[in-house]
């Protein structure tokens, strides 16, 4: 009887766990580029009460093991990184990524970190830098005297200047790709950086080697589809009540057996 009480409180952990990635998910239905994770599970080491046995010379045998479960457990997040929507800001410096790829850009410990958000800016001194004033790598520096700035397809940032008909090339941004990305490390503020599991960037032009290409004037959405994740949390609330409801029930046959006489 122990065994199920304990099994049955591992169920509810794992739910609890699930309902927290779920909670995640929801709250960030609004955070550009943002991509959604998913609990993974798997059943814990099961008790043998009796091996499986080949028949032997005198005919018994034991053809199926006795083996009771001993619960379940949360092993990883996976992140899902399909593509979100695409939506039309109509501003300059808002770009998004249309397929594979991340930004580059430069912390301020001089780590290089990732993202999928493309709401760019430009700072007091020039440079062009993510909504939390990191500098997009490699670095791009926008003149003061630009009149009209264009990210093109590639990659490529073009400026028009005053007197110049043609526009200048200020720099060329780049996507970086992993063997792994979905175990790349989140850092907040929409960031990942990378982790031992997610292999080495692959640093490509945009539209080359399989990357994605900017689209100008666009923002990622994050791919949540809040019916979805209802739909999933109300499972997991259920599969909670069915774990809680063995524990009370449990404790009930614990009561009548202490209250033999």
């Amino acid at each position: 009887m122990l065994r199920s009480l304990y099994t049955a409180a591992t169920g509810m952990v794992a739910q609890e766990t699930k309902m927290d990635v779920i909670a995640h998910n929801l709250a960030n239905t609004s955070t550009t580029g943002f991509k959604k994770n998913r609990a993974e599970f798997e059943d814990l080491l099961s008790d043998t009460l009796r091996a499986a046995a080949p028949a032997s010379a005198q005919g018994g045998t034991a053809p199926s093991a006795l083996q009771v479960g001993l619960g379940v457990r949360v092993t990883s997040t996976t992140r899902n990184l399909n593509q979100g929507d695409m939506i039309n800001t109509g501003n300059p410096l808002d770009v998004a990524i249309e397929g594979h790829g991340f930004l580059q850009l430069q912390r301020a410990n001089g780590e290089t970190a990732y993202t999928r958000a493309g709401n760019l800016r430009v700072d007091a001194t020039g440079r062009m830098v993510t909504q939390s004033g990191e500098p997009i790598d490699p670095a791009i520096n926008v003149p003061q005297e630009t009149t009209q700035l264009s990210i093109l397809a590639d990659g490529q940032v073009m400026a028009k200047m005053p007197g110049r008909d043609e526009p200048t090339l200020l720099g060329q941004l780049e996507l970086a790709t992993f063997p792994n990305p979905s175990a790349l490390e989140a850092l907040g503020g929409n960031v990942f950086a990378q982790s031992a599991a997610s292999g080495e960037p692959i640093v490509s032009r945009p539209g080359e080697n399989g990357v994605g290409q900017l689209t100008q004037g666009f923002l990622e959405g994050a791919n949540v589809k809040a019916v979805e994740e209802m739909i999933d949390m109300i499972s997991t609330q259920r599969a909670y009540e069915m774990s809680s409801k063995v524990i009370t029930t449990a404790d009930q046959m614990l009561q009548k057996l202490t209250s033999l006489r």
